[in-house]
Parts: C-alpha cells; sequence; structure tokens
C-alpha cells in the first residue's frame, strides 16, 4: 500500500497561475494522480525565464514550439500553472505503481506526465500544476531520489543545468577554443558551471550588470567583461559564443562581436532579432532526453557542479509575481527559488501585469 493521503480528496491547494501577462497565486482542486503517477509536496521550485517567457511572449512561444516540435506548447486561452525546475516530497500513489521509494523520499524529475497526450508540467493548466503550487503529479518512471547529502535547493537546480549542458555539448568545442559567455543570468551562469565541470578553461564571462559580473568570476570565468567600458578586443582568438541572453538584441549583439563567430543560442530571444546573412556558424541545443537529466542529476550529486553561488533568494509563492517582474528589470538577481512552505511577508502586492515589464 502506498502512503495515506494526507489532504482530504475535494480540498483546495494553492498554485500561481498566468493568463493574459497576469500572475497571480489561485486556489485550485488538489490533484488525483492518474495510473503510474504520485502526488508529491513541492519542496523548491526555480524561477525560470521560460516563465516570463509564456506570461510576455505566449503566442511567439507557441509559434517557435510549432516551428520546432509540430505543436503548441500553450493553451493561452486557458491558463497556465507554473514551475518546471522543481523538487518534491512523495505524500501519495495512484494506481499501477511500484512504490519503491517511501512516503516522504525527496524527488527530482524531468518536467513532463507519461500519459497518452503527454503532458508538460509547468507549461498545462491547473489540472496538471506546475512546481510553483503547494502539490503537483509526477510520473513514477521518471522519478529520481535526492540523496541524503544533497541540498533541496541545489537539486532543484537539475533543470537549468541540463538545459545547459546540452547546450555546452551542442557546441562541438574543440580542446583550444576560446568560450565567450555573452549574458550572465542563470542560463550564462549554468552555462559556465557546465563548462567548468567539462575542464574548459580559457572562458571569458560578459555582463552589463557588476553583480552578475562578480558571479561569474566566483563561478569560474577566467576573464569578466564590461561590454559598455572594454576599449578594443580582446586579445584573444575569435570565441565560440554562447548566446545567454533574452533581451531584444541580444543575439544581434553577438553577431556583431567577433569577425568570424561560432554562436551557440542558450536561450530563446522571443521579440525581433534578425541574424542578417553574415557568415556565420548558428546552432541550437538539441531537446532534452531522459538520458541527459539523469545523467546531469548524478554529476550534480557527485558534486561536479559547483552552483550553489547561483542561487540569490527564497520566495514564497505569494512573491512569484514580484520575483517574474524582477527576473525582467533586476540586473542583480541570478536563480530565485519558490518554497511552498514559506510564509508571504506582508504587504506582498496583488497579481502584476509582467507582459508590461521592460527588460
Amino acid at each position: 500500500m502506498g502512503p495515506l493521503r494526507v489532504h482530504p480528496r475535494g480540498a483546495l491547494m494553492r498554485s500561481v497561475l498566468v493568463q493574459d501577462g497576469r500572475v497571480g497565486v489561485v486556489e485550485v482542486a488538489d490533484p488525483e494522480p492518474g495510473p503510474g503517477e504520485v502526488v508529491v509536496d513541492v519542496l523548491a521550485c526555480g524561477v525560470c525565464g521560460s516563465d516570463l517567457h509564456c506570461a510576455r511572449h505566449g503566442a511567439a512561444v507557441n509559434a517557435a514550439t510549432r516551428h520546432a516540435l509540430g505543436v503548441e506548447l500553450l493553451d493561452i486561452a486557458r491558463p497556465v500553472s507554473l514551475g518546471h525546475e522543481f523538487v518534491g516530497a512523495i505524500s501519495e500513489y495512484g494506481a499501477n505503481t511500484q512504490q519503491t521509494l517511501p512516503a516522504g523520499t525527496r524527488v527530482v524529475s524531468m518536467a513532463a506526465l507519461m500519459r497518452a497526450t503527454r503532458a508538460c508540467v509547468g507549461f498545462s493548466g491547473p489540472e496538471v500544476p506546475g512546481g510553483c503550487s503547494d502539490r503537483m503529479l509526477l510520473s513514477e518512471p521518471l522519478l529520481m531520489p535526492v540523496p541524503d547529502h544533497v541540498d533541496t535547493a541545489v537539486a532543484a537546480l537539475t533543470a537549468p543545468l541540463v538545459a545547459a549542458s546540452r547546450t555546452v555539448d551542442g557546441a562541438g568545442l574543440g580542446p583550444d577554443d576560446v568560450v565567450a559567455v555573452i549574458g550572465c543570468g542563470p542560463v550564462g551562469l549554468a552555462v559556465l558551471a557546465v563548462l567548468r565541470s567539462r575542464g574548459r578553461r580559457r572562458i571569458v564571462a560578459v555582463d552589463l550588470s557588476p553583480a552578475r559580473r562578480e558571479l561569474a568570476g566566483r563561478m569560474g570565468a577566467d576573464v569578466v567583461v564590461d561590454p559598455a567600458r572594454t576599449l578594443g578586443p580582446l586579445p584573444l582568438r575569435p570565441p565560440v559564443a554562447f548566446a545567454c541572453g533574452g533581451a531584444p538584441g541580444s543575439q544581434r549583439a553577438v553577431a556583431d562581436g567577433s569577425d568570424t563567430p561560432r554562436t551557440v543560442l542558450a536561450g530563446p530571444c522571443l521579440d525581433t532579432d534578425s541574424l542578417g546573412a553574415e557568415e556565420i556558424d548558428v546552432r541550437f541545443a538539441p531537446m532534452c532526453s531522459p538520458d541527459r537529466f539523469f545523467d546531469v542529476f548524478d554529476e550534480l550529486c557527485a558534486g561536479r557542479l559547483d552552483v550553489a553561488p547561483m542561487i540569490s533568494d527564497h520566495v514564497s509563492l505569494d512573491e512569484v509575481p514580484g520575483a517574474l517582474t524582477r527576473l525582467a528589470t533586476d540586473p542583480c538577481d541570478a536563480k530565485v527559488l519558490v518554497d511552498p512552505s514559506r510564509a508571504a511577508p506582508a504587504g506582498v502586492a496583488e497579481p502584476v501585469d509582467v507582459a508590461r515589464a521592460t527588460v
């Protein structure tokens, strides 16, 4: 028998939903596991740039996924339940489960449910709650238990590290390549961590924010550059550039930054940002596989990925709308983690229109 259900049937829980650019915490039905599924109590969930894209650029996200995958990721006519970078503790098993992990086990998982029609966790409606919720559903075969020695906050960084891993491996780096990480927000810092774990040296980090440049240096960049103050070209061969910023013009800036760059786009830039017709080698990272997710998680648990410095803040569910606004506007934040058990401070603002936040 699986663990007893802690919450009565028909109970409500809180979940962060977004629709038409507005983000807020809403009471929704407590999730009930289907065959092969488990309910977990969310312990931590990372706030990601993709969450901001869902709020600000839903139609553009759908256009991009339709072009790349042949499907639209979001149903923009309905609310979307946010959160795809998470750690949870098992609280209930559904039917047809093996139940090899006891109740209370901390787990991570790919952000998908293995149903006849696969559901993307963090990009679906309230019936598939994302990690910015009190509880969520996961598929048992995709669960990975978190070892006791691994901090919950660090384990919550698995998903962005998986994205960074596929980006780095897709670059085709040679042993003598100089690497430039353009943009040292959460994506760029994760790319830095993976580059270091691969033994890479000669890493240049570029960011306008002094706080993020300082953090990039702590995470292993060999040269840290303020693009607003550099007086001439760096005395280096043309670098392999990882474009890690999502601001309008970021891809254009990377393309203009070197004579013959090889550019790897580590994250989407959904505003108009034409690269033109220059002689450049632009690469896009492949999609994530379960094997890559498990391998990166193993690296994290083995201590080969130093990512704790990325964590800049912990917030409650009620503070997620403000955290998304900060992601678009604050040059100091890196990775913000949501703790659903955390009490909201007094005076938290009402849901905000993040679609109108200025980058």
